[in-house]
């Protein structure tokens, strides 16, 4: 069974720092693309990142480049996404998605949430002014 489980996320003031991770089991860690999502109340979920192995690309979401980064520990099953420079407006509900089969098409598939058969529960990160 896969399973990913997320950590990392709370509380932090602005213009601090978080990382998330996502450690991923039930399933060889090789062609894969893990993303990160997020959502906050009254708004439409975003797609922040992904990490895709299959074709080696990162995506990041134009609204968090320059500060937030995504990479792997494949040692660990892990993948992270570090949230540097933190705002208000990031203070969402983030979560980790897989898709063991990835085939991307468009640039914006990579974050494209029915491309991803397997969720994590989310995490909250709250971002005080």
């Amino acid at each position: 069974e896969v399973q990913l489980v997320e950590s990392g996320g709370g509380l932090v003031q602005a213009g601090g720092s978080l990382r998330l991770s996502c450690t991923i089991s039930g399933f060889t860690f090789d062609d894969y693309a893990i993303a990160w999502f997020r959502q906050a109340p009254g708004k439409e979920r975003e797609g922040v990142s992904c990490l895709s192995r299959a074709d080696d690309s990162t995506y990041i979401a134009d609204s968090v480049r320059g500060r937030f980064t995504t990479s792997s520990d494949n040692a660990k099953n892990t993948v992270y996404l570090q949230l540097n420079s933190l705002k208000p407006e990031d203070t969402a509900r983030y979560y980790c998605a897989a898709n063991l089969r990835p085939i991307f098409n468009y640039y914006s598939d990579y974050v494209r949430p029915d491309l991803y058969d397997y969720w994590g529960q989310g995490m909250q990160v709250t971002v005080s002014s």
